[in-house]
Order: C-alpha cells, then sequence, then structure tokens
C-alpha cells in the first residue's frame, strides 16, 4: 500500500508543506512537554519528601534469620541514623563480663560523629537538580528551542537514572567496606577495632554487615580461611569458624592486612525508600519517551 497527493503538486511544494507539518508537529510537542515537566517536578518532589527528614523518623527492625546473632532497631532521619541498638552474639566477639550479648549502641552525645547514608545523601542531591533542571527549562531558558530541550531532558534523564541506582546499590558513591571504615566514636561505647560495621542500601533496603576481623601478619599462612591457629583449636575440640564468602580473602582495612573471621548480613525493608525508588523508576520511565518522542519528531536516531 502506498499513500499519494491528489491533486498532485510538484517536489518542491510537498517538501514545503512536509517541513511545515513537521515544525506544527514540533510545536505542539513542546507545548505538551510543559505540562509533562511539570508532572515530572510533582513526582520529584514527592520523592524528595519521602527522603526529607521527619520529626519522627523511620525506626527499623534489624534481625538475622534463624539465629540470634542480631537482634536490634535502628531509626533513620533522612540520610542519617540517629538512634541504634544492636545486640551481638558472635562467637569471635565475647560479650562483657555479666552480659549475654554484645551490644553496639549509637552515641546520643552532642559532640558525637554522625553515622550518614551516603548514597540517600547522593539521591537526595541528584533529585535536587533534577528539579533545578525542570525550572531551567520551563522558566529560564527557551522552552521552544527543540534543541534546548532535548538537551534539557538528556541532563535529567542522567540524574533520575543514577538517583535510581544509588537505591538499587550500584553507584560509585557507595565504597565496598574495607576502603570506608567507620568512625567508632559514633558508638558509645566505641566500636572495637576488631569490628567493621558496614551500612548501605541495596534495592531501597537498609543493609547492614557486621565483621569481626583478625589481623594478617606477614608470612602467616591461613587455608580456606583457617589459620593455624584455628585448625588447631579444631583439632582440640574447640568450635569451627563459621564459613562465608569472603573466608578466604585478605584486605586492607585502617592500613592493616586482616581477615574476616565471621560475618554476618542483615537485611530491613524500608518503605519509604521502597516507595521512593518506584516513583523514580516511573518518573524515569516518562523521561525516556518524551526523548524517545522529540527524538523521532526531529528527525534524530534514537
Amino acid at each position: 500500500m502506498s499513500t499519494a497527493v491528489w491533486p498532485p503538486i510538484e517536489a518542491n511544494q510537498l517538501a514545503r508543506e512536509q517541513a511545515a507539518a513537521q515544525a506544527r508537529e514540533l510545536e505542539w510537542l513542546l507545548v505538551q512537554l510543559r505540562e509533562t515537566l511539570q508532572a515530572l517536578k510533582a513526582g520529584l518532589e514527592e520523592c524528595a519528601a519521602l527522603l526529607a527528614p521527619s520529626e519522627i523518623g523511620s525506626t527499623l527492625v534489624l534481625s538475622s534469620v534463624r539465629s540470634e546473632c542480631l537482634k536490634g532497631l535502628v531509626t533513620r532521619v533522612g540520610t542519617r541514623i540517629v538512634k541504634g541498638n544492636i545486640k551481638l552474639r558472635l562467637s569471635s566477639l565475647p560479650p562483657p563480663r555479666g552480659s549475654t550479648s554484645y551490644d553496639l549502641t549509637i552515641s546520643s552525645a552532642p559532640q558525637a560523629p554522625t553515622l550518614v547514608i551516603q548514597q540517600l545523601t547522593s539521591v537526595r542531591t541528584l533529585i535536587n537538580a533534577s528539579l533545578d533542571v525542570i525550572d531551567v527549562t520551563t522558566w529560564t531558558g527557551d522552552a521552544s528551542n527543540a534543541n534546548f530541550v532535548a538537551g534539557q531532558l538528556h541532563l535529567l534523564h542522567d540524574n533520575m537514572q543514577e538517583a535510581r541506582q544509588a537505591l538499587k546499590g550500584y553507584s560509585d558513591v557507595q565504597l565496598p567496606w574495607w576502603e570506608n571504615p567507620i568512625d567508632e566514636k559514633i558508638f558509645d561505647p566505641p566500636l572495637p577495632p576488631n569490628v567493621s560495621f558496614h551500612l548501605f542500601i541495596f534495592d531501597a533496603a537498609l543493609l547492614l554487615e557486621i565483621r569481626t576481623l583478625e589481623i594478617q601478619n606477614p608470612g602467616e599462612e591461613y587455608h580456606s580461611g583457617f589459620s593455624i591457629r584455628d585448625r588447631l583449636a579444631v583439632a582440640l575440640g574447640g568450635a569451627r569458624p563459621p564459613v562465608h564468602d569472603e573466608a578466604d580473602r585478605t584486605f586492607t582495612y585502617r592500613g592493616q592486612e586482616v581477615r574476616v573471621k565471621e560475618k554476618i548480613r542483615v537485611e530491613s525493608q524500608d518503605p519509604a525508600l521502597i516507595s521512593a525508588m518506584a516513583k523514580l523508576n516511573a518518573l524515569e520511565h516518562s523521561v525516556t519517551l518524551s526523548r524517545k518522542a522529540l527524538n523521532i519528531v526531529m528527525g534524530r536516531d534514537e
């Protein structure tokens, strides 16, 4: 099947009519994109509200599955953990005399350092940057210039994609645990030097990893995560150290070579973060469709 103009017109006139029709379509689309940008702004403001500090905060339960190794509560206010008490029962971390668990308590002292989740700080920064892009596109720049709007949509998409990836846990902002030791003075009493406390976001959930560490002396041999000392203890009837995915590795932590004796990983679902990520997914999809429509009308390759 083919289409034709009747009555026939000259090729030059047909080209002019096609260009005029494309210009009208582009003008109409740019007007529609202004409404789309306002809807995107409202959605981003909702995401910002979900991540903003609130008076009550979000209290999240941390509990190991099928064991009593880790039990506790933390309170998140915006990007910070302001309260927390975690009870550990690990064979490599004996509790104080008279206690059945080793407690890690976030200090409430005014001079104590703040426990900040850098991924959430990055997400809030990117959302604010996205709102700025929309304001510039709507009020400052030339909203009737297709090339300008296309560039702004590209920048908006990049910001929203990075924000979503930070909530998913795939972000350069979140460093590996051995490169990002926490300030021991965040806790009261301070965190023991042989304990690593690593708190981060993955799939919009709060993940806590606790590791007990042992210094790896130069030249000391170990096999499958067990040093000579460990194997001798097991041979004499001691408890076998638990096996984990980092048992065969050494890490440089606080300037020393260490290996991980015990590791426990606990996840806590955060409804506010889940909602924020769902909204970001939908908003990013909307921006993708808008960019695709604009590129088609402008005759650009996608």
